[in-house]
């Protein structure tokens, strides 16, 4: 089992909101009236959240330079993709979490880099 210690607060935050997006993304989907009811559109934002979540388990797991690197690149487009996607939805909550997860990232990058240049110092 993975300790917290290998999960830094910008990584809990990009979870956090990456789980808050699925959520409100799933009642989007299933419940009535909210004018996204049933559509493919909320469906893929909520699978885009699951991957969102998955992606930033990995990212506290990956060791290797390259991969933490591609996986962060990756990360800021799907949350740019996501955040687009709620926009057209009229889904701003999701925009928000997609907005908390950006800032979870920029915290856990500057954290990597302090780490990662005070090694070399």
């Amino acid at each position: 089992m993975t300790s917290l210690r290998f999960f830094p607060a910008g990584l809990i935050l990009l979870l956090a909101s990456a789980v808050a997006g699925l959520l409100l993304a799933l009642y989007a989907y299933f419940a009535p009236l909210t004018g996204v009811t049933g559509t493919l559109g909320a469906l893929a934002v909520s699978m885009a959240c699951a991957v969102l979540a998955a992606m930033a388990l990995a990212l506290g797991a990956v060791r290797k330079h390259a991969a933490r690197i591609a996986l962060r690149v990756l990360i800021v487009l799907l949350l740019l993709a996501t955040c687009f996607a709620a926009l057209l939805l009229h889904r701003w909550g999701i925009c928000v979490a997609m907005g908390a997860g950006f800032v979870g990232l920029v915290m856990e990058l500057l954290r990597s880099a302090g780490t990662h240049h005070s090694a070399h110092a």
